[in-house]
């Protein structure tokens, strides 16, 4: 039990980084009489609009982070991005605070080598074949190891950013580039990963709750550089796909511990289902759950981390998301062609609220559902083609 929100009584939670996925966790726990504190490196971030409280720091900085965190006293420490200091939140469990899912499933999962090394070296999952580069030099090296294409990604970053696909090895020097720009954390490391011949992608949310681990149904998505496009749900599985994901998320999670909703993603190959990445928090991928679920991502999240029971999640319908994103920085901007997006049947629009725009940044999202997924993808993608960013 606990009581009002912004009374000595309340059951606090802290959200570090403060980004769409963020808002709409801030909304699902303030309908539970949760009170909310929102924190990012920026002013005005979307959940900062919603919260009760916001603070403007730089979470990489663990003294400042630590500071506010005491000042705060959260029940609840929920990290939402990766470029965090990660050390000071295990730092500051080991003195009693509680991080969502664990400050070691924190740790691991925004560092791809940790993650990486637990999942194949420790747990013995299918995973493509990879390797760690901390120069150019060496990143040559590994590339001549995997082979070509491979991918190559920076050990640390969000959304896609500093990712590509080194085909030749002409492209060696351009991806590591694209690496050190897009990189979070200022590590100059990278990870190189064989190019798995795939016959699609997916995101299989995995919650960890009183009432034990669930899942949702299986969601496919469509990805460029790394950063999601659209997003359907259910993708269609062979049940015998359906029981290795399962299984393999289940391990995964396991050995991350703690309660939560995490969001693994996977690649569905013709000979087997590959382990690829997994964040401790609702995945982008998912906001499509706010059109399919009864209980969306972010509201099954919440009901876990609180400590309360998940029932048995219900799909209720094929529902599909597709973003929009713009296409260069600017500080004045509106959202324009809502009307047009909104008239079309099944549909549904969330604006983020993004302060400022930059390149590839997602600034809205259109949510619609069908008789079939194909139905909900084509409508998906229409309303976000009637949506535009209207530069001043």
């Amino acid at each position: 039990m606990y009581g009002a929100p912004l009374s000595a009584g309340a059951h606090k939670i802290m959200l570090l980084g403060s980004g769409e996925l963020g808002k709409e966790v801030i909304i699902e726990a303030q309908r539970l009489g949760v009170e909310t504190v929102a924190v990012d490196r920026y002013a005005n971030a979307p959940a900062m609009q919603v919260a009760h409280r916001s603070y403007v720091i730089s979470m990489l900085d663990g003294e400042a982070l630590r500071e506010l965190i005491e000042k705060e006293k959260p029940d609840l420490i929920v990290p939402e991005i990766e470029a965090i200091a990660t050390q000071t939140l295990v730092e500051l469990e080991s003195e009693g605070y509680r991080v969502i899912p664990t400050a070691t499933a924190a740790r691991l999962t925004m560092d791809r080598e940790g993650i990486r090394r637990l999942a194949s070296e420790t747990l013995g999952l299918p995973t493509a074949r990879y390797a760690f580069a901390d120069t150019l030099d060496e990143l040559k090296a590994a590339v001549a190891e995997i082979g070509t294409p491979c991918v190559i990604k920076p050990i640390m970053s969000s959304s896609g950013k500093g990712q590509s696909v080194c085909r030749t090895p002409d492209d060696i020097e351009t991806s590591w580039n694209l690496a050190m720009e897009g990189g979070r954390a200022k590590k100059a490391r990278v990870i190189v990963e064989e190019f798995i011949r795939f016959d699609s992608e997916i995101t299989l949310l995995t919650v960890r709750s009183a009432s034990g681990t669930s899942f949702c149904a299986p969601i496919g998505h469509i990805q460029k550089d790394g950063d999601y496009i659209e997003s359907w749900q259910p993708h269609f599985m062979s049940s015998a796909q359906l029981e290795e994901a399962q299984e393999i998320a289940a391990k995964i999670t396991d050995a991350l511990g703690g309660t939560g909703l995490y969001g693994v993603e996977l690649f569905l190959a013709p000979d087997k289902v590959y382990f690829s990445e997994v964040s401790p928090r609702p995945h982008d991928t998912g906001m499509v759950t706010m059109a399919s679920q009864d209980l969306s991502e972010f509201a099954l999240h919440v009901r876990a981390i609180l400590g309360f029971p998940v029932p048995t999640i219900r799909l209720l319908t094929p529902a599909a998301s597709y973003t929009l994103k713009a296409d260069r920085d600017a500080e004045t901007f509106r959202i324009g062609g809502l009307p047009e997006a909104l008239a079309l049947p099944n549909t549904q629009v969330r604006v983020f609220g993004k302060p400022e725009t930059k390149p590839g940044r997602r600034m809205a999202v259109a949510l619609s559902t069908g008789e079939t997924v194909e139905e909900a993808r084509r409508l998906a993608k229409e309303a976000a083609g009637n949506l535009r960013i209207e530069y001043s």
